[in-house]
């Protein structure tokens, strides 16, 4: 888990370079204010290669604050219903992790109780919490106690 967590950072600091080789479906992916406060997030390689998040001013005034994101479920467990998982501005078949195609914004969620598996946009709102440790031990920004927002 600790090697993913360091390559999916890693790969989510360069998606403006990706941005420019997109193939994915243009009217699949999702585009909000939201989500451009979280792709503001910068991260900062050590020579100790340690991953660590820059945090913007517009993402700092949402920590510890309701949230709300409108994304697509990756899952990072097998099952129907997921309590766990990354929110993504792509679908999990046009992921570059799970399937193809560029490397979509995400963000961790917990959300309060499990919910089931769907392959269409979900909307929750939770606290975003932001972690100021190396990227390779805790994901950077999370949404905890989410709840689907209908």
């Amino acid at each position: 888990m600790k090697g993913f967590l360091l390559i999916f950072f890693a790969c989510c600091s360069l998606k403006s370079v990706a941005q420019s080789n997109k193939k994915h479906q243009l009217s699949d992916e999702l585009h909000s204010l939201n989500w451009d406060i979280i792709g503001s997030v910068k991260f900062e390689l050590t020579d100790k290669n340690e991953l660590f998040p820059i945090f913007s001013e517009s993402i700092k005034r949402f920590e510890n604050k309701v949230f709300d994101l409108t994304g697509y479920l990756i899952p990072i467990k097998a099952g129907v219903n997921q309590q766990k998982f990354f929110l993504a501005t792509l679908p999990i078949n046009q992921c570059y992790f799970c399937g193809k195609n560029g490397i979509p914004a995400m963000i961790m969620v917990e959300m309060d109780k499990a919910i089931a598996f769907s392959v269409k946009p979900i909307k929750i709102a939770g606290i975003l919490k932001l972690e100021r440790r190396d990227a390779s031990f805790a994901a950077p920004i999370s949404l905890k106690n989410a709840k689907i927002i209908i």
